[in-house]
């Protein structure tokens, strides 16, 4: 299930069918601890062995698009672990330098451990050469930049952050995560952005003018840009 080139398009259509957006009635609660009508979660996909095959193949031909050289791709714990592994794995069979020896398979701590040298304190298995990170939805980037720090910390080599999905939401401090990020010296790209994707979720999904109305409200108030359901 190899892709050679990354198509946008066929990113988004993965993304609609496999439900990774959708809308609430009520409000919940983010990690961050705003309040939000809809949601990006990934979750039903790495559950899945052979939708999360296909999601690495998407990372790795992005990764292509980029022109980047990359000798690791490592998510951040916990919610991009088990899709930093496959990519990790499948990355490498691919190589043409494939063997013993050739291709780390590291791992993050959820939480680092509080003694120890940094590459047992944060990591099972440490990245090493070129490192991709890979996060699954961006919001404000708090789980992020703690992971960039630590890996800055150990000495390891960040290329880049790759998000599969962007909510595009402004920080308390009013930056984007993707200025945040840079701001750190690491580049940003994302794969998908919601400000493209809620509008085609919500004629697909149909929730309704009133959910319309407060995700609206909520980009009004968070949104790295104002947003048009309608």
């Amino acid at each position: 299930m190899k892709m050679d080139v990354f198509v946008q398009e066929e990113f988004n259509r993965f993304i609609e069918e496999n439900n990774v957006y959708g809308f609430f009635e009520d409000a919940i609660t983010l990690k961050s601890g705003r309040k939000s009508h809809f949601y990006a979660n990934w979750r039903n996909v790495v559950e899945d062995v052979w939708l999360t095959d296909r999601l690495a193949e998407f990372v790795i031909s992005f990764t292509a698009s980029i022109g980047l050289r990359v000798d690791t791709f490592y998510g951040v714990p916990e919610g991009a672990t088990k899709l930093g592994l496959i990519t990790q794995f499948k990355w490498a069979q691919q190589s043409a330098i494939y063997a013993k020896g050739s291709h780390v398979l590291a791992m993050g701590r959820a939480k680092p451990k509080d003694h120890g040298e940094p590459k047992d304190k944060y990591f099972v298995g440490m990245p090493r050469g070129n490192v991709v990170v890979i996060e699954d939805v961006t919001t404000t980037g708090g789980s992020l930049l703690r992971t960039l720090e630590g890996l800055a910390e150990s000495g390891v080599c960040v290329v880049c952050v790759i998000s599969l999905t962007n909510r595009m939401e402004k920080r308390d401090d009013g930056l984007s995560v993707k200025e945040a990020v840079e701001n750190k010296g690491f580049p940003f790209y994302s794969m998908s952005s919601s400000l493209e994707l809620l509008p085609i979720m919500y004629k697909i999904l149909q929730p309704g003018e009133h959910i319309a109305d407060a995700v609206e409200q909520e980009f009004g108030e968070y949104g790295v840009q104002e947003l048009k359901l309608r």
